[in-house]
């Protein structure tokens, strides 16, 4: 029988002041205490048919990880998470659990879904402060060799489940920290890299290499990979980095980013902290952001914590429309972040010396959907305006750094540059290669791209232990 319910909200996140955490890079939310866990775990009503596993692209057993947590026993809950999950402290954090696991839970459908990302935050730092490593069932070696290309989720992903299914693996990584999107592409205030590191550490840990400075393509090829390193099988999780640009006059002026350099500049490099750090960020008073995702927030909220007196963010649509998390846009705006709906660029002015000036908008009207369900913008005849800004970063989408395929021509491709893969299982039309993530799918979630890396994973086991040459789409 389902339980009585006694809260009906969510038991809300403690955070930073937004007066103070508009100037410091430290986390925003500062997560739950144990009493508020217990509290928000006893929201769940128990329901019959425990939907919100459905809704877990990695499958985590949410009811019984919600009952031990309800019960105190966080050790329990912790060792139930990291069963299908090496990465909770990042998932709790960056995944857009209202939209997947919360989505579907009972009691969301009349009340506020329980806060099962929260929770996941909270036992994994839990975990952490204890000191527990994970506990897997690790299989006896098979002899089997694999190489993950990219240390993403996708990527860490795979190589976890393949290690604890006795294979030996080596993730190569192309950049010299390992982490992926993680490391480069989400800022400090929403994921500390210690966070990041601590979880890479516990794949380590698994018996998993991961050699960095390696770039696939130009160290080793794909081919290389079998015929030279010996490896039996490649899953390539690489990502969706190669940054996109409207078409409209200006965008090679000084001053204008793409929003993957500008987080990697302040992210990966701590560019935030120059000059004790080695790489400078172009600081301004004015910054305007295009786009209305994750990642234009997360570059809007950088620039204000760079000193930006103006962080403008602005997007086509209107705030119904917008991809990005419903909680990082409350943030933006308790930060001051002023959003600038229904507009879009149509250039960049510059001064005399090839430096941005300012950026020159106009106002939109939304008419009939698109293909994605949204309305689609219409512009609206001589409604320019100009925006006064020193630095401009799109952050517009992403797309598929075309190395590999390059350097592997019998590795089929889509249009838009991404690997063709069988969904269910990541294999590619190249015998021995599998392929999961951004690099598949384009621009998606950490926790789907873990979702990709774990059922390629099986699907790398499977075709190991069979020796069937056959898989291929």
């Amino acid at each position: 029988m389902a339980k009585k319910i006694t809260q009906k909200t969510k038991t809300p996140m403690p955070c930073q002041d937004p007066v103070e955490r508009s100037h410091n890079f430290e986390e925003v939310a500062l997560g739950y205490s144990e009493a508020m866990a217990v509290a928000e775990a006893n929201r769940c009503i128990d329901c019959k048919n425990s939907p919100c596993i459905k809704g877990c692209p990695v499958e985590i057993d949410i009811p019984r990880f919600l009952t031990q947590v309800a019960g105190g026993d966080f050790r329990g809950a912790f060792h139930t998470l990291s069963d299908r999950n090496l990465l909770p402290a990042i998932c709790g954090r960056v995944c857009p659990q209202e939209d997947q696991c919360e989505c579907e839970c009972t009691l969301g459908k009349k009340f506020d879904a329980v806060a099962i990302g929260r929770l996941e935050r909270f036992v994994a730092d839990w975990a952490a402060a204890e000191g527990l490593d994970p506990e897997f069932d690790r299989a006896e070696p098979t002899g089997h060799k694999v190489a993950i290309v990219g240390s993403g989720p996708a990527g860490l992903t795979a190589a976890a489940e393949l290690a604890r299914k006795g294979h030996a693996v080596t993730v190569f990584e192309a950049l010299h920290k390992p982490g992926g999107v993680l490391i480069y592409g989400i800022p400090e205030f929403r994921l500390p890299k210690d966070i990041v590191a601590r979880e890479v550490h516990a794949l380590e840990k698994l018996g998993v290499e991961i050699k960095t400075n390696h770039i696939i393509g130009r160290t080793f090829t794909v081919d290389e990979l079998f015929t030279e390193l010996g490896y039996e099988a490649v899953f390539i999780g690489t990502g969706a980095g190669l940054p996109h640009f409207p078409n409209i006059p200006g965008v090679n002026l000084v001053g204008v980013y793409s929003a993957n350099e500008y987080l990697t500049r302040s992210n990966l490099m701590k560019g935030y902290k120059f000059p004790e750090s080695d790489t400078p960020m172009i600081r301004s008073r004015r910054v305007a952001v295009i786009g209305g995702g994750n990642t234009a927030m997360d570059a809007v909220r950088t620039a204000k914590r760079l000193g930006a007196e103006h962080a403008y963010l602005v997007y086509r649509r209107t705030r119904l429309e917008m991809p990005a998390r419903a909680e990082e846009i409350d943030h933006a705006e308790e930060e001051g972040i002023e959003i600038i709906m229904l507009a879009a660029p149509v250039g960049i002015l510059g001064d005399d010396r090839g430096r941005v000036r300012s950026m020159r908008c106009q106002r939109m009207e939304l008419g009939e959907p698109d293909s994605s369900g949204r309305r689609s913008p219409v512009p609206i005849p001589g409604s320019e305006f100009d925006l006064d800004v020193e630095v401009v970063v799109f952050a517009v989408g992403q797309g598929a750094n075309p190395l590999i395929h390059d350097t592997t021509p019998d590795l089929h491709v889509n249009k838009w540059g991404n690997i063709v893969a069988d969904t269910k299982t990541g294999a590619t039309e190249k015998k021995g290669v599998f392929a999961g993530g951004d690099i598949v799918t384009g621009g998606a979630t950490v926790i789907s791209a873990m979702g990709a890396g774990r059922r390629a994973a099986r699907a790398i086991d499977e075709y190991l232990q069979s020796g069937d040459t056959d898989w291929a789409v």
